[in-house]
């Protein structure tokens, strides 16, 4: 099994270029299921849930072809297949968002019940819930969800909470169906947007899409595209924590700036000097230790829940103490405990952990237990005096590409073991 290997205490100087964004480019390559004509997508980084996705489109009957650097071509002329089967539906959850597409193309649609990272309950109701207000009869049985609909009738979908895959199943569902939908209270998420305007290029009419309401009005058939995807603005936010706990100096590229509004405002707090342009961000510590800073995680446009870790990790050697609170999701603080392990001084409380940081942290052996822990250990491996090594890297590899070979790039000593 891979591990990650880091040899903590140097700066990180210099340039990273940021991938795609892994919860856009996953939609949006589902998004292929709606039309029979051909789609390009540009920008799609190399992680293990791009490929998860591609296997399970090519089961379906998905023509696919890998074109130049970072593009995927896919043609859903006639479909295979009307089911996601648990044995790649189990180890990402985003395979949920097949339903919405597949039901609207065909009328049917069986998909495992999904997996993906043990970071607590993510239910699947409001998906359900939604399309069956669009008039599908949908059944659970045997571990499967069963979704069947002549066609799909546009509704008025009001969903408890914004949930992200939920609107954007809704949304691309509502794409090809008979009338109207409005989805009140969407997740407003830059990745949500971005599928929004992908559907845009295909011929959907959709307006809202960035706000807590989307308007959809079905077509009856819709065009390919040929799309670019928004560059990932949680590895971009990453980075730059890791450029802020080390003390160094990194510009990252091919970013939107736009979409880091809160991350930014956090890591000023914490003493950076941040500045941007039009698609780049550049963080300068000037060799500073960052000051402690308090974090509540929140729906987009809040504090993100995908950059938690990452901050708890930065606390951890920051001045002062600070407290970071998790709203989203309540089991995501596992990396804590193997913080713990580098000597961390960390206390949880309820949804909440308080940290008192710490002038230095000391290697270790650690164990990712999902894709933003993983992340933040390796974050905390940079600054950690000798050796750190973070065992079950397989989580990173689902959201972050090469992230070992990026930031050997801005000077850390880091590398990838096998066996």
């Amino acid at each position: 099994m891979a591990r990650i290997q880091i040899a903590g205490g140097r700066p990180l100087q210099g340039t990273v270029e940021i991938s795609g964004a892994k919860n856009a480019v996953l939609p949006i390559l589902m998004a292929s299921l709606l039309t029979d004509q051909p789609c390009g997508l540009s920008g799609v980084p190399h992680l293990k849930d791009v490929t998860t996705t591609m296997e399970l489109l090519g089961q379906m009957g998905v023509e696919i072809s890998l074109g130049d650097r970072f593009r995927v071509e896919m043609q859903a002329r006639e479909l295979a297949s009307d089911t996601a089967p648990y044995e790649l539906v189990k180890t990402m959850r985003a395979s949920i968002l097949v339903l919405g597409p597949l039901l609207a193309r065909q009328g049917v649609a069986k998909v495992s019940l999904p997996g993906g990272c043990a970071i607590g309950a993510r239910p699947v109701d409001l998906h359900l819930k939604g399309l069956k207000a669009m008039g599908a009869d949908i059944q659970v049985d045997a571990g499967y969800i069963v979704a069947r609909a002549e066609r799909l009738k546009g509704a008025r979908v009001v969903l408890d909470t914004a949930t992200v895959t939920g609107t954007e199943n809704i949304m691309m569902a509502a794409t090809l169906a008979d009338g109207t939908t409005v989805i009140e209270n969407a997740a407003q998420e830059p990745e949500v947007v971005d599928l929004a305007e992908c559907l845009i290029t295909m011929g959907a009419e959709i307006s809202g899409h960035g706000t807590n309401t989307i308007t959809i009005t079905g077509r009856e058939r819709l065009a390919g595209y040929d799309y670019r995807v928004l560059p990932d603005r949680i590895e971009a936010g990453t980075f730059l924590v890791a450029a802020a706990m080390t003390g160094g100096c990194v510009r990252v590229t091919r970013a939107r700036p736009d979409t880091l509004d809160a991350v930014l405002g956090k890591l000023e707090e914490a003493g950076a000097e941040i500045t941007v342009g039009e698609d780049w961000i550049e963080l300068d510590m000037g060799g500073r230790r960052p000051k402690a800073v308090n974090v509540t995680t929140a729906p987009y446009p809040g504090f993100p829940t995908d950059m938690q870790a990452q901050f708890t990790a930065l606390n951890a050697i920051a001045e002062g103490t600070g407290v970071v609170r998790e709203t989203v999701f309540e089991n995501r603080f596992m990396h804590v405990q193997e913080l713990q392990r580098l000597g961390a001084d960390m206390r949880l409380e309820g949804n909440a952990v308080i940290i008192r940081g710490m002038e230095k942290l000391t290697g270790a052996p650690l164990m990712a237990t999902d894709l933003r822990a993983s992340a933040c250990l390796v974050l905390a491996g940079l600054v950690a005096e000798g050796e750190t090594v973070v065992d079950r890297v397989y989580h990173i590899d689902r959201g972050y590409e090469n992230i070992e070979e990026k930031l050997r790039q801005l000077g850390a000593d880091i590398r990838r073991m096998t066996g």
